[in-house]
């Protein structure tokens, strides 16, 4: 028993000491990078990542760029006419219906005229009577004129016997045979014959000048009745509702026996093989809008050139309205009502830094941007962008050509300092 006490009590070599510390040494060294192998690992899969079909990725270029405002657009016909009733009337009868091709003085519906051609013959009667009144006021001044010069007529050929009285006179005197008495009573006769005549003379350029003025208004009066009573004609000449021109039937009303009034819109009639389009835009860019200014048009993926040739200066619940003529008005992806984006050029600028219009973007001012390295690494990038147009926008800084950017919508990763781009099918 003593044995074994010594033998517990011996010492342990130094040697097996220090392997029995080596070996816990390279058990904890073990330890330490199985964990820290796993801390990578995890810190790994904990790293957000970005699908590359999810996104787009534009690389930044250099080159010009024309700067647009965006408007909205409407395709509608470029030739359109409202067909309205000329008249109160009933549709009596509808020979076309919408979407018919129409000629030029086609037919397209009848309306009821008994009480347009009652109400003409009565004017007809009415200018008649004008007519006649007109004779009358004619004859009438003809005949007190002709009074009037008569009398003036008496009236110098009694002063002319006045005046051959008074000379006798004179001429009696001057043979001692006369008296003062009688020639100043011929005297007196001749100036009182004479202001007769100058009064009856003025009488006469009176009523003259009365009657031609009566005259004048009772023309004017008979004109602008005739004019109406033309215009009453050519109203029921067009009352049988034709076609202006070759176009499309777009509408009619069809109702028959349904009563109109004058102006009421029953037809319009549009050219579908050409179109314009009518376009709004925010009345902040109303400077920015010039009649000729360039424009593109997208419909679908295709953009058609345009330029603008008119604009209504009016704000309408702070936008403005202008119209666009396309340079290809019939192009085959041109319909009616159809909605399209407008981009109106104004103007241009060479050798800047371009990226792709994305999502991302909504006006000028600074970015955060997740630009892509080699290693697929998404690293964000505050950018500075200006102004831009339909495809691309100005880069100011922050970026460099060649940089490969995402333009998509990122503010769900707003705050995130990095991002990996998974590229696998």
């Amino acid at each position: 028993m003593n044995n074994d006490n010594n033998n517990m009590d011996r010492a342990i070599p130094v040697a097996e000491q220090r392997k029995k510390k080596m070996i816990r040494l390279a058990k904890y060294a073990s330890i330490v990078i199985v964990a820290g192998a796993a801390i990578t690992y995890l810190c790994s899969l904990t790293t957000p990542s970005v699908s590359s079909r999810s996104v787009i990725i534009s690389q930044v270029d250099r080159g010009a760029i024309d700067i647009s405002v965006t408007a909205v657009g409407n395709v509608v016909p470029a030739f359109e006419e409202i067909i309205t009733s000329p008249i109160s009337s009933r549709i009596l009868e509808v020979y076309s219906q919408p979407g018919d091709t129409v000629r030029a003085g086609m037919s397209l519906m009848r309306l009821d005229l008994r009480n347009a051609e009652t109400e003409y013959s009565k004017a007809l009667d009415e200018q008649e009577i004008r007519h006649q009144q007109m004779v009358q006021l004619t004859t009438n001044t003809e005949t007190q004129l002709s009074d009037l010069r008569l009398r003036i007529k008496t009236e110098e050929m009694r002063l002319e016997q006045l005046e051959s009285q008074l000379r006798n006179e004179l001429y009696l005197d001057s043979l001692g045979s006369g008296t003062k008495d009688r020639i100043r009573q011929a005297e007196t006769t001749l100036k009182t014959a004479q202001l007769q005549l100058t009064q009856l003379k003025q009488q006469y350029d009176n009523e003259r000048k009365v009657k031609e003025a009566e005259y004048k208004v009772q023309s004017l009066r008979n004109s602008i009745y005739d004019k109406a009573l033309n215009e009453q004609r050519r109203t029921l000449e067009v009352a049988n509702i034709t076609s202006p021109r070759a176009a499309t039937l777009t509408y009619i009303n069809t109702e028959i026996g349904a009563a109109v009034g004058a102006g009421t819109k029953i037809a319009v009639i549009s050219d579908l093989s050409h179109y314009k389009v009518e376009c709004t835009i925010n009345d902040t860019h109303s400077e920015k809008i010039k009649i000729g200014g360039r424009v593109l048009v997208k419909t679908g993926k295709e953009m058609l050139e345009g330029n603008v040739s008119n604009i209504n200066p009016l704000s309408n619940n702070g936008s403005i309205n202008f119209t666009v003529v396309l340079k290809d008005s019939s192009h085959k992806k041109l319909r009616s009502g159809l909605k399209t984006d407008v981009y109106v050029i104004t103007y241009s600028k060479d050798d800047v830094l371009r990226l792709r219009n994305g999502a991302f973007y909504n006006g000028a001012g600074d970015y955060t941007l997740f630009v892509c390295d080699k290693d697929n690494k998404l690293m964000p990038r505050t950018v500075k962008v200006g102004d831009s147009n339909y495809e691309k926008v100005e880069i100011i800084s922050g970026l460099s050509e060649g940089d490969k950017v995402i333009v998509s919508n990122m503010d769900k990763y707003k705050g995130v300092n990095e991002l990996k781009l998974d590229t696998e099918e």
